[in-house]
């Protein structure tokens, strides 16, 4: 069976849109929209979106709205389906910020099964595919009212009284431009420490906005060509230096890929492309070497960052036993031969390049060393892991050591040490 991924925590997805300061700013679309009351109880109650034609299926009740739009990308045509099992009430509501308020945003009431999925054709022809991340979407009522008892039509109103209509202009963003973030926008993999520099053949993370145009696609067998790995994801490509990159995963918010093994050292461009259009570029310092060792953040425990080293069962962690739940874990002695994995430590002899799955043994070409407390390790294997694609493993016989739970571990590539301050626990030799 061939392994596609890398292993081991390589790549966190978890992401706070909220925590990057980057925004697209776009001209707003003016669409206009009729909601109509069901009547209710609450301030806000449930609005039926009503555009054009709500239509029964014998399955879905899908209502659509198209109208022409305007902003980035010169203009074009917009489609917003909301989707629904059964021909009941609507499941879509209305809710204001707070009643009377101005604005209102689309959603759904809890549990239900509907969908809001918006296409987008651009002036120039391309067709987007927008998902609820990837656009806003909010109503101002600052329009004319009919159908009520009141002289005045407020949200709170249109959801009380049955037959009430509320007509105006909807504002959104839609559009679908890739934005890479300004800050930290991309890194080397973040559990292998996610410097701000990459190295070829390093595994890179690009956080953003518009990155995907799906919600989420891992590669599979299916994407392989051979052994060599997809350049494009759910129509996500991304470039380096202007070299095609190999892509792990996609989402509107990350991307995950292995930098080309031709980049040059110095400021290279990254760019990320999909159906809706092209990133700007975003500068990234590329070196020779950027070594980080496998040290995912469950692995950050109250005394420090714990390296992600494993027995040669290839489940047990070198940890203090019971430290991170679900993760089994005990303490090394001297004599063991435990595993090290990292990415971005150069080149291996004979060669592997980025995109291949690795098929043939091989050993690093620089010197890599470890040190447990300050005294040296032997290691015995240093080189490309078999079956994965950019992925170093390292053999490392523990040292004779002081037992502790807290026993400072050290690294160094080609004489360099390495950046990340790491901790391993090692126990006595059983007699």
């Amino acid at each position: 069976m061939r392994l596609l991924a890398i292993p081991l925590f390589v790549f966190c997805a978890a992401f706070s849109p909220s925590a990057w300061a980057q925004t697209a700013t776009y001209a707003n679309s003016n669409q206009a929209v009729t909601l109509t009351g069901l009547g209710g109880s609450g301030g806000v109650g449930q609005s039926r979106v009503v555009w054009g034609n709500c239509l029964y299926d014998g399955t879905n009740t899908k209502c659509t709205l198209t109208a022409t739009y305007t902003g980035v990308g010169g203009g074009g045509t917009i489609s917003m389906v909301l989707a629904y099992k059964g021909n009941g009430i609507s499941p879509f509501t209305a809710n204001s910020i707070s009643p009377g308020s101005d604005y209102v945003t689309f959603g759904l009431t809890a549990g239900s099964s509907g969908t809001i999925s918006v296409s987008l054709t651009e002036n120039t022809g391309a067709t987007v595919a927008f998902l609820s991340n990837n656009f806003t979407f909010f109503y101002n009522s600052s329009a004319s009212c009919s159908g009520t008892s009141v002289p005045t039509c407020s949200i709170g109103q249109v959801g009380l009284t049955p037959g009430a209509v509320m007509s105006g202009t909807v504002f959104g963003t839609f559009d679908a431009t890739p934005v890479v973030r300004t800050s930290q926008g991309v890194i080397s993999a973040s559990a292998y420490a996610g410097f701000s520099a990459l190295a070829p053949g390093t595994w890179m993370e690009i956080y953003g906005a518009n990155l995907a145009n799906v919600t989420s696609q891992t590669w599979a067998n299916a994407d392989f060509k051979g052994n060599t790995a997809p350049t494009a994801l759910g129509g996500t490509t991304v470039t380096i230096g202007g070299q095609l990159a190999f892509i792990d995963y996609v989402s509107p918010t990350q991307v995950n890929a292995q930098v080309p093994s031709g980049i040059s050292p110095g400021s290279q461009p990254v760019v990320v492309s999909t159906p809706g259009g092209t990133s700007t570029a975003y500068p990234i310092t590329v070196n020779v070497t950027e070594p980080g060792l496998l040290a995912p953040a469950v692995f950050n425990l109250k005394a420090g960052q714990y390296i992600g080293a494993l027995f040669s069962d290839g489940v047990t962690f070198v940890l203090p036993p019971g430290s991170v739940s679900g993760v089994p874990s005990a303490r090394a002695r001297p004599g063991d031969t435990i595993v090290f994995y990292g990415v971005g430590f150069g080149t291996v002899a004979p060669d592997s390049p980025a995109g291949q799955i690795v098929t043939q043994s091989n050993r690093l070409n620089g010197n890599f060393q470890a040190w447990f407390g300050g005294a040296p390790a032997t290691v015995s294997f240093s080189g490309l892991t078999g079956g994965f694609l950019g992925l170093y493993q390292f053999n490392v016989v523990v040292p004779n050591v002081a037992p502790s739970d807290t026993v400072p571990l050290t690294f160094s590539l080609n004489g360099t040490p390495g950046t990340q301050t790491l901790l391993i626990a090692i126990q006595t030799v059983q007699n």
